[in-house]
């Protein structure tokens, strides 16, 4: 994991409506945060209030309508069609593909040099767990596999910038604490800058190494604080009192205590 004292992505009263007609809906309202390179940075806060709106802006797919968006630098120009890696809460497979065609996707998309991609493709398969599964479809795979091969679709074609949009929210609760584990591990081995988006508290505080917390739509940032918990993380560090501290600050914010 790579962390310097630069910048890597600032947002500053950040404000989106949608529009239908005459109707309005103020999805974020004044989010302001700054995200450093190598971070894991989980936002977390209730269904709907906007926190994936917030993701796709920083993909580049929606624009904002008041405030500042900066990505990069001068010295690091930031482009999102080639720098950002996506991962959804479903995998999104394609379901007549083998799972390492799955993985070229995106560097198909983008012309890349495919003896290389498939190269990379393999080395990011054992990666996240799956090697030996190259060539299987994905219905041959569970839903955390499926999940794992999505996650090294994400990273194919080097992004400088992962975007998780509540990845392990389909999963079963034992599958979602193992992909938790896993995604900590990878986020280390890869170096790579992460913003993930939940409503579980307990997991935004196990895998951020900073927290954002939004509270009901219009998303409005609450609270933004760092996580002092060692790595490797492990799952009985969820039973400690500094881990509950963390999680019931989270809640009082939300209004749930």
């Amino acid at each position: 994991m790579t962390m310097t004292n630069e910048t890597f992505i600032h947002l500053a009263n950040v404000t989106k409506t949608y529009r239908s007609g005459r109707k309005e809906h103020l999805a974020i309202s004044n989010a302001t945060f700054d995200v450093m390179p190598g971070e894991l940075v989980a936002l977390v806060g209730p269904s709907g209030c906007g926190k994936s709106t917030l993701l796709k802006i920083l993909a580049g797919l929606h624009g904002h309508d008041q405030g500042t968006v900066r990505m990069g630098s001068a010295s690091h120009p930031f482009d999102p069609a080639r720098d950002v890696g996506m991962v959804f809460q479903a995998p999104l497979l394609l379901k007549w593909r083998r799972i390492i065609d799955n993985v070229l996707l995106p560097a198909e998309l983008l012309g890349l040099p495919m003896a290389a991609a498939k190269e990379r493709a393999r080395d990011l398969l054992a990666l996240v767990g799956l090697s030996g599964n190259e060539d299987k479809y994905p219905y041959e795979l569970s839903g955390g596999m499926q999940q794992r091969a999505a996650i090294a679709r994400a990273l194919i074609h080097d992004p400088k910038l992962v975007l998780m949009d509540e990845p392990f929210g389909a999963l079963d609760a034992l599958t979602r604490e193992k992909m938790n584990l896993e995604l900590l591990r990878i986020w280390k081995e890869s170096g790579k800058t992460i913003v993930f988006v939940t409503h579980g508290i307990s997991e935004a505080v196990f895998l951020g190494s900073r927290v954002v917390v939004f509270t009901a739509g219009p998303a409005r940032m609450a609270d933004n604080f760092e996580i002092h918990l060692p790595h490797p993380r492990t799952l009985d560090m969820k039973t400690h009192e500094e881990f509950g501290v963390y999680t019931r600050r989270i809640y009082k914010l939300l209004g749930m205590e």
